[in-house]
């Protein structure tokens, strides 16, 4: 018999690649943090001796989730200033907070209630946009969860840098300091074409093909942001951008409410990835990502809950319901995405754009062992006629009973194995009261 560290039973397994493959009442064997086998169970215990077992029946495996767009220290900013439109809410509200509360100290303790929640909610990468990206490294590091780390770019000076150069200074040795964490990866993240100018741009787009890293943007995020583009360069900003040499396979641009026809055959055909925000964009009311337009032409869509100040949780079920849904009503075709296709986004998709599609994102031989346990046996899932469907259309976080990133359990039967939830609970009520001293 083979040995393995563990063996994981349930009731199904969804791989996600092959496509719309669900097997059931099969197994995985992870023998130091990867899958070696994904096999019917009768013939896993012939084949395996494991350390540990772990049966999960009535629960489906599915890939860890990739949120492939988030702001996780602003998590402590959660429900500071609802219900405004995005110029409003960013320069009236978040800006200000940030100038006054944004530290390393902010960042380390916002950090660790988004990695708690969205651990909790079966997420087990996300790919950030922040000051202080070495704090948010160590929080995820330290827990045990993958991060792809943003290497912040601005025109203007803030808590973390105070000019362009300094940014990507400080980016090259955020990228220099966790080369050899497993867990950690980086993107060059210039915050959006209206905050970094030509020259930086230019600069980022060279330096991250240097280092062969992603550039993660928001792009085309409202209408306000073309026209004010159009009326100072003449250009809409996917042109722009085309022009200094930034659309490209490297590229993840988020948002993407506002595109013209054109600019979703040329996204295809430069291999851009496309992160898709549903929730906060509806909740900030800057418009509709074509989904199913840019699914249909071959374009990489990938989800991100954004951060909690503009969403308000990082619940990634909830989101992918909510982009399945969404691209429904926008496009008038109930055929469009459909429950399969919503997983490969907020799995798959999410790796390939962040070029980690060959460690994880599906359950295959050979990979990292990130994958999450949903709890089927509940109510509010049954009958189990689709396992796949009731994962997008009908399971909630709180039905996220296990998550094991590289092998390791992160979330044993609900409760947070690497993390202090009173800790996090204690520094959360701190913030509380000091941003509402104010």
């Amino acid at each position: 018999m083979e040995f393995v560290d563990t063996l994981v039973e349930a009731g199904w397994i969804i791989p996600v690649e092959p496509d719309e493959i669900v097997l059931e009442d099969h197994a995985l064997a992870i023998r130091d943090g990867r899958i070696v086998a994904i096999l019917p169970q009768a013939e896993a215990n012939r084949r395996f001796e494991a350390e540990s077992r772990v049966a999960l029946p009535g629960h489906t495996i599915i890939p860890g989730l990739v949120n492939a767009h988030t702001h996780a220290a602003m998590s402590l900013f959660r429900g500071l200033a609802d219900d405004l439109p995005l110029m409003s809410w960013l320069n009236d509200h978040i800006w200000p907070a940030e100038q006054k509360w944004v530290s390393d100290t902010f960042v380390r303790d916002g950090t660790r209630l988004a990695v708690a929640e969205m651990i909790r909610s079966g997420t087990t990468c996300f790919n950030d946009m922040y000051f202080y990206p070495d704090e948010a490294a160590k929080v995820a590091s330290e827990a045990g969860m993958r991060v792809v780390v943003g290497l912040i770019v601005l025109d203007f000076s803030s808590v973390w840098a105070s000019s362009a150069d300094e940014y990507i200074t400080k980016g090259f040795e955020v990228h220099d300091q966790f080369r050899n964490d497993p867990l950690v990866t980086t993107a060059f993240a210039p915050h959006a074409p209206y905050t970094v100018s030509d020259e930086p741009l230019e600069r980022v787009r060279t330096y991250a093909d240097e280092l062969d890293i992603p550039v993660h943007m928001h792009v085309h995020e409202t209408v306000g942001e073309v026209a004010d583009s159009v009326a100072k360069t003449g250009e809409r900003p996917l042109a722009r951008l085309q022009r200094l040499g930034l659309l490209s396979n490297r590229l993840l641009a988020v948002h993407l409410t506002q595109l013209e026809e054109g600019e979703i055959e040329k996204l295809a055909a430069l291999g851009v990835s496309a992160a898709h925000c549903p929730e906060s964009n509806l909740k900030l009311a800057s418009g509709f990502c074509p989904v199913a337009r840019l699914d249909r032409v071959g374009v990489n869509v990938c989800i991100g809950t954004d951060g909690a100040a503009s969403n308000n949780d990082l619940g990634m079920l909830a989101e992918l319901r909510t982009a399945a849904l969404l691209a429904k009503g926008v496009s008038g075709d109930a055929s469009a995405i459909p429950a399969h296709s919503a997983l490969r986004m907020a799995t798959l998709n999410g790796a390939k754009a962040l070029g980690l599609d060959a460690e994880i994102g599906s359950l295959e031989p050979g990979k990292a062992a990130d994958m999450v346990a949903v709890d089927l046996t509940q109510l509010e899932t049954q009958p189990v006629h689709h396992p796949v469907s009731q994962v997008v259309y009908a399971a909630g976080r709180h039905q996220i009973s296990d998550v094991w990133i590289n092998g390791h359990w992160v979330l044993k039967g609900r409760q947070l194995v690497t993390l202090d939830t009173q800790q996090i609970l204690r520094e959360s009520r701190d913030w509380a009261e000091r941003l509402a001293g104010a």
